[in-house]
């Protein structure tokens, strides 16, 4: 039996959905979790909606993933809290960390075969001076790293550890994922800012890749058997501006034209964190997505495209897809 956590969000309800074309899967979900994009991915299919038993539990409810791992053999754990503001540092630390931590030990204690880890290239870390990462990249702590980024790091740490003590898993790391999320958070907020007429854009350039490669790749590694070992799953090195101007022209909308220089954006963030405090509510701009915006990284994928002879989506592609579920 295969287990997936994080099922109610984009990858992991990916998962579920080419997992499930086959075989019965388990979700594990919290009882709270919405089912927007479960329903929004499965509607290409919701006849395999029938191979999937829902588990209402949480990664840090010992007595839930006990349940949940009954007669589970194979996992794929890609619940994760995304967030890059300060106030959500401590409840990061708390799923990606000590979540990660649990599913590792429950794992090694019901002698689980094959564990995926849906980690982030975040957990690799960001040094200045050393743009091209790969997966022989050494975290060093640094300015440059996110809260986010630690908390993966964090998390990548725990199963290290299991790895040591004897689980037999493996890590992937997907850059900035397309696909159709929560509209309102995460890397598909891209398509809800464009579609409300986003003027600004910044000179930064990163990875992308569609959510449907991110899928397929812990599937093929998974199958293959391969332990011990890290990929990065990267489609291309693309600039913001290029991705966001893609998805402009997808949704008929204008393309942003100001740009955000690295001063205008510390400027910016200050600016709206002071609103937030005013007002009383989330800030949508935080340091560390305006300092990213004008960063430029590459991450290479030659490990993947050798361990499995991937050939990945075009970006273009998977922005004409996600447009048109946006659209939906």
């Amino acid at each position: 039996m295969i287990l997936v956590t994080g099922s109610t969000g984009m990858i992991g309800a990916r998962l579920l959905f080419d997992l499930s074309k086959n075989e019965r899967v388990k979700a594990l979900r919290r009882a709270s979790s919405s089912m927007d994009v479960v329903n929004r991915i499965f509607s290409a299919d919701l006849d395999r909606l029938k191979n999937v038993d829902w588990v209402i539990g949480d990664v840090n409810d010992i007595y839930s993933l006990e349940d949940a791992f009954e007669n589970v053999d194979v996992v794929y754990h890609s619940a994760a809290f995304i967030s890059f503001r300060p106030s959500d540092r401590e409840a990061m630390m708390k799923i990606n960390v000590e979540g990660a931590a649990n599913m590792v030990n429950i794992a090694l204690d019901k002698k689980v075969k094959r564990f995926c880890h849906i980690s982030s290239v975040a957990a690799l870390g960001r040094i200045a001076g050393s743009e091209v990462v790969d997966e022989n990249s050494v975290w060093k702590t640094s300015s440059e790293n996110s809260n986010y980024a630690i908390s993966k790091y964090g998390g990548e740490r725990e199963v290290w550890r299991g790895i040591e003590e004897g689980l037999s898993a493996f890590i992937i790391n997907p850059t900035i994922v397309i696909g159709p999320g929560d509209w309102y958070s995460g890397s598909a907020q891209m398509f809800s800012s464009v579609g409300k007429g986003l003027k600004f854009y910044t000179t930064g350039s990163t990875g992308f890749v569609d959510y449907r490669d991110v899928s397929k790749c812990a599937i093929e590694l998974m199958n293959k058997g391969v332990a011990g070992k890290r990929f990065i799953v990267n489609a291309d090195n693309l600039s913001y501006r290029f991705v966001f101007d893609a998805i402009a022209e997808q949704l008929k909308r204008p393309k942003a034209t100001i740009r955000v220089t690295p001063f205008l954006a510390e400027i910016g963030w200050r600016l709206e964190s002071l609103r937030s405090f005013i007002m009383r509510d989330k800030t949508m701009i935080t340091k560390e997505t305006a300092r990213n915006g004008n960063m430029n990284w590459k991450y290479k994928n030659d490990r993947v495209k050798k361990e499995i002879g991937v050939e990945f989506i075009p970006i273009e592609e998977a922005v004409k897809h996600t447009a048109a579920l946006y659209v939906k």
